[in-house]
């Protein structure tokens, strides 16, 4: 059992587990916000950065994305999320035809193919193996589709790049185009990418409305529950709530009963006629029927309620119990954990940095998955939230167009099967969008006190006149923080109608000694 030492105590974890999973289970928050809160892992996925912490010296590790090491030092006292990391120094320089971004299911397929069709291709993803959150399980767990996938990956020859942060990208004129990342866990510390082409498939996270109490450790997303456990969470006699909204909530609670959690409850906002709508209209997609019945079954004696929704978490150094509405009654119950988020949102910042067109929240794509940009491809999430059968479908879509593009000038040739099973899989993302929308009483959620930016610690209140993304970030720095407003930005769309802000490089956190390399 790896032993490490958190703030100068001990700590036992489980092999293979991730240093926020090991935390969490141990009741230890990874940091102390700017007003002296302590935080602890959000997303569990490196989008929200609430999990950092130093380790070996080394600040602003994000623990959600970082193994246990045995004999590792930990400091998460404050101070300890600052990151101004010298790094090695060191630069390794690429040159591919295809470089896909994302490492999810519609990554791996877009990998895959591309290599498959005879290009050279680099894949680039910030976890420490490829599989995305959909496909994050053990392998003998793992769907038939994602093992034959990753097995196809594994023996590709495509050039795997784990660990790596994707902070700019641009277009070289008459080159293709040129992409930045920067490397954890070993050297080098910086890669350097030509390309022909670029696959966007940068995945979704998850969505988070605030309400009070929600910044309490023990907080976590639905996917983030799942992932954590993953990692080796110990969920074992623990009192569990999951809450949100959409079909995550069943895996969720499934997985954490299987683990060995009480599952206390689990409430979907949507109402129950949306539930039934959407049930009723899976007679085309009767697998996902099977598979949704087959995860109830896992937590049967759990109530399942729907529209109802979380109004506030409580708790003093942690979440202790949860208040839970339908709008006219509400009920409280203790927890050791609450797993909440509000179904999913594409990760634009890519796709949006190197100009592709985006509407109604998803990057345009053509038939073969080629954006307004040429050279650059998009597929999965990005391109509206659909789950793992739609993005491998569009993943190898985009991966044979990517290397088409690459050879050049001939376009791939459309496979009408692919066409077909695709428009199959938009439907169903249609009707998952209208089942399960967000309900406007969750607007009303946040009080004036509520932290609605984590980073910065911003409450609602010092949000009042203004009337936009930017001047928010101006008049409060709400959006300036880590997490660069992948938090609180989808949050305050939602609250308040506010369109994101411009995207600036660098796309994400880095140390400065990368970002002093680029120069």
């Amino acid at each position: 059992m790896p032993r490490l030492r958190v703030d100068g105590a001990p700590l036992e974890a489980r092999p293979g587990a991730s240093l926020a999973a090991a935390l969490l289970g141990a009741g230890r928050a990874c940091r102390t916000s700017t007003r002296g809160e302590p935080r602890s892992a959000l997303c569990a996925m490196g989008v929200c950065f609430e999990c950092r912490v130093q380790v070996d010296g080394a600040p602003g590790v994000r623990a959600c994305l970082e193994p246990v090491r045995d004999g590792a030092e930990v400091r998460t006292a404050p101070g300890a999320a600052a990151d101004t990391t010298p790094g090695t120094g060191e630069t390794l320089a690429l040159d591919v035809d295809v470089a896909v971004v994302g490492g999810g299911p519609a990554g791996i397929a877009a990998a895959v193919a591309a290599r498959e069709a005879g290009a050279r291709v680099a894949l680039l993803d910030e976890s420490r193996a490829p599989g995305g959150r959909l496909w994050h399980q053990p392998e003998a767990e793992r769907p038939t589709e994602a093992r034959r996938w990753l097995a196809r990956l594994a023996s590709s020859g495509v050039d795997l790049k784990m660990q790596a942060t994707v902070h700019d990208a641009w277009a070289e004129p008459g080159a293709g185009f040129h992409l930045e990342a920067a490397c954890a866990g070993s050297a080098p510390s910086r890669l350097t990418i030509a390309a022909r082409a670029i696959v966007v498939a940068t995945g979704a996270r998850e969505l988070f409305l605030p309400f009070p109490g929600w910044t309490l450790p023990g907080v976590v997303g639905v996917g983030a529950l799942q992932g954590l456990i993953e990692d080796g969470l110990d969920v074992r006699g623990k009192r569990v709530v999951v809450a949100g909204s959409g079909p995550l909530l069943l895996p969720a609670a499934a997985r954490a009963a299987r683990a060995g959690a009480v599952v206390v409850a689990a409430f979907e906002q949507a109402p129950l006629a949306s539930l039934l709508g959407f049930a009723a209209g899976l007679v085309g997609w009767p697998g996902r029927a099977m598979a949704g019945l087959g995860y109830r079954l896992r937590f049967l004696p759990t109530p399942y309620r729907a529209g109802t929704w979380v109004a506030a978490a409580r708790g003093t150094e942690r979440i202790e119990s949860v208040t839970a509405t339908d709008g006219r009654r509400q009920v409280e119950l203790r927890c050791d954990l609450l797993a909440c988020a509000y179904g999913l949102v594409p990760n634009l910042e890519l796709a949006r940095h190197l100009g592709c067109a985006v509407a109604d929240g998803a990057v345009v794509v053509d038939a073969a998955a080629g954006t307004s940009v040429p050279g650059v491809f998009c597929a999965g999430e990005p391109t509206g939230v659909g789950g793992g059968p739609k993005a491998a479908l569009e993943g190898a879509r985009a991966g044979a167009s990517a290397a088409a593009h690459a050879a050049g000038p001939a376009p791939a040739p459309v496979d009408p099967a692919l066409v077909a099973a695709l428009a199959k899989e938009r439907r169903f993302a249609a009707r998952l969008s209208r089942a399960f929308a967000p309900r406007d009483e969750l607007r009303a959620l946040a009080m004036p006190d509520t932290l609605v930016c984590r980073c910065e610690d911003v409450p609602r209140s010092a949000l009042s006149g203004c009337t936009s993304a930017r001047e928010a970030k101006l008049v409060t720095r709400a959006g300036m923080g880590a997490c660069q407003g992948r938090v609180c930005g989808t949050a305050l769309e939602f609250l308040e109608g506010w369109a994101p802000d411009a995207v600036r490089p660098p796309l994400k956190p880095v140390p400065v000694s990368v970002l002093e390399a680029d120069r």
